[in-house]
This record gives structure tokens, C-alpha cells and sequence, in this order.
């Protein structure tokens, strides 16, 4: 069995530390305990807290972003796009949810330029989301509703799947969200 390399571990229980405390409380020197270093030790693989945020919200940001242009190029249809998105963010959150943890709740502590370049990317998100919303409502496909509500409740509806205990997920959770959020919008 191949070992994780040492970078990646340390990326991991940081991930694990700053759901636990927030990245605010979460100090160099927690991090360095639980990865077994000395905090000099741990700036040779990491020169700041900082650094590991970034990675975790801009590693987060473009999977997402390559799900969807993955949906994007596959079909056209918005029920079909809204339904591979809804999976997308499930999936997403069920495979990491330590790291969407951190994604979703301590992205505001990232700093210039990276904060600014990070809420780009996630309003091109939500702008692409929100198209294939419009474009849904423009076909008949969907109901007519503000296109901010639907895509602000979808995305809140989702936000909370990695909080869930994974020895309590439904085996039919991606149906029964998919069925819950599509139902306020087809007619």
C-alpha cells in the first residue's frame, strides 16, 4: 500500500483541524502536532496557514467548475443539466467532506489577491448555474420564479450534505434531494 506523501497528509489534517476550530483558532503549531512535527519543521513544507486555504478553496472551486462544463458539454437540456448539477454537488460533498467543509464555511479568510480571485470563480459558477435555470424557465421546462431564489435555495439545500454522518446516508439520497429541489421547479 503506497504511503501519501508528507505534503499531502499535512493538507489533510489541516483540512480535519480548520473544520474542527475554524481557520481563525486553528493555529501552525495545532497543525504541526498532528502531522507529528515541530512547527519549524512544518514551515519547510508549508510557508503559511494561508497557503493551505488557498489550496483547499481554489482545489474545491475547479472541481466544481470541471463538473460543470462536463455537464455543460454533455447535454443541453436544463432538466438534465439541473439534475447532473444537483448530483455534481452531492457527489462532491459525499467524496470530501472535510475539505467542503472548509470550501463552503473559512473561504472568507482568504486575502487579496486570492479572495478576489476566488469569489470570481464562484459567481462564474453561480451565473453558469443560474443560466441553465433561466435558460429551463425560457423553454417552459421549469416553473417562472425569481432565477436568484432557485439558485440560492438549490445551492443552500446542498451546503449541508457534508455535514451529514456517513453511517446515516440513505442509500437513495441522490433521488430523494434531486426529487425534493426539481419538484419546486417543473411544472
Amino acid at each position: 500500500m503506497a504511503t501519501k506523501p508528507k505534503k499531502q497528509l499535512i493538507y489533510e489534517a489541516a483540512a480535519r483541524l480548520f473544520q474542527e476550530k475554524g481557520y481563525s483558532a486553528a493555529s501552525m503549531r495545532d497543525l504541526a502536532e498532528r502531522v507529528n512535527l515541530k512547527a519549524s519543521s512544518l514551515y519547510s513544507h508549508i510557508r503559511k496557514k494561508e497557503e493551505i486555504l488557498q489550496k483547499i478553496c481554489f482545489d474545491n472551486a475547479r472541481r466544481f467548475l470541471q463538473g460543470l462544463a462536463a455537464i455543460e458539454q454533455k447535454t443541453a437540456d436544463p432538466l438534465e443539466r439541473l439534475e447532473a448539477l444537483i448530483h455534481l454537488h452531492i457527489d462532491i460533498a459525499l467524496d470530501d467532506p472535510t475539505s467542503i467543509t472548509v470550501f463552503n464555511d473559512e473561504w472568507r479568510h482568504l486575502e487579496e489577491p486570492y479572495l478576489g480571485d476566488f469569489v470570481k470563480l464562484r459567481r462564474d459558477y453561480e451565473q453558469r448555474f443560474r443560466q441553465i435555470i433561466q435558460t429551463g424557465m425560457d423553454q417552459g421546462v421549469f416553473r417562472k420564479v425569481d432565477p436568484n431564489t432557485a439558485l440560492f435555495t438549490m445551492l443552500t439545500a446542498l451546503r449541508w450534505i457534508h455535514y451529514w454522518n456517513p453511517t446515516q446516508i440513505p442509500g437513495n439520497l441522490h433521488t430523494e434531494i434531486t426529487s425534493l429541489l426539481l419538484r419546486g421547479m417543473v411544472e
